[in-house]
């Protein structure tokens, strides 16, 4: 249950539209639903930018889709992350508006969409580092911001970078994604005035350690203003990134 449902219901009680044990059953789950294999968070609206976000991997496609059919009904709102085919069919069998973002991995609903504000960019140096980007660009545009996508911009080629360099200066907020030497976010953070949030990914070859070398050298960036998550880390960065766009957002609007 998020604010707005809540303030809802409580709008209704007061106009009579709701009766109280129709409103005391809503709230009698409110804080967590216990499955047995799996306690649902419904609080975490509240408390955060989206309700509990559910990751796939690991999970029986059952259990997933189970969650996210509990979720879906109180909150209007899902997103689960490392899903893959089998998941999705099995979600999308319990739930038939839920979109499939392939190349994600991941899954959304929106029955009551906000409008979307832009201040994100998600870049990535290689097609190959798509998948994690896409799941950075899910995830900022179910947290309510537009999302501008930059992909195949590695320092390989660094004209390719710099082709969209105004661009890049008119976002919040940057998530760059990069395996290999993972030297992208460094550079990004060279020529802008605003956070990166730095992914590195596990593609490269064997000296890179599925995504170690990338790590190290984003952490150790000489350029100032690089923030770093986990390897193929999409969902972190993209959801710090809808954060900081919506706190400059209010800011402006204060």
């Amino acid at each position: 249950m998020d604010e707005r449902t809540l303030r809802e219901l409580l709008e209704g009680v007061a106009a009579g539209r709701t009766g109280i044990e129709a409103a005391l059953e809503e709230l009698r789950l409110l804080p967590y639903e216990d499955l047995g294999f799996a306690k649902i968070d419904h609080h975490r609206a509240l408390r955060d930018a989206l309700p509990e976000v559910v990751l796939g991997e690991g999970k029986t496609p059952e259990q997933t889709a189970e969650i996210a059919r509990r979720l879906a009904a109180r909150t209007g709102r899902l997103l689960v992350t490392r899903a893959g085919r089998a998941t999705a069919d099995a979600v999308r069998a319990a739930l038939p508006d839920v979109t499939y973002h392939e190349t994600a991995r991941c899954l959304t609903l929106e029955r009551r969409p906000d409008p979307r504000q832009p201040g994100v960019t998600v870049l990535c140096g290689g097609t190959a580092d798509l998948p994690v980007a896409e799941e950075a660009a899910v995830t900022a545009e179910i947290m309510g911001s537009a999302v501008a996508r930059v992909h195949d911009v590695g320092v390989a080629g660094i004209h390719r970078l710099l082709d969209h360099l105004p661009a890049l200066r008119d976002a919040r907020a940057i998530v760059a994604v990069a395996g290999m030497e993972g030297a992208l976010p460094s550079v990004v953070a060279g020529l802008v005035s605003v956070p990166v949030i730095a992914v590195p990914t596990s593609i490269g070859y064997g000296a890179s350690f599925g995504g170690i070398a990338p790590l190290l050298a984003m952490l150790n960036s000489c350029a100032a203003g690089v923030a770093v998550v986990n390897i193929d880390n999409g969902f972190g960065a993209g959801y710090l990134a809808a954060v900081i766009n919506r706190l400059a957002l209010s800011e402006r609007t204060d």
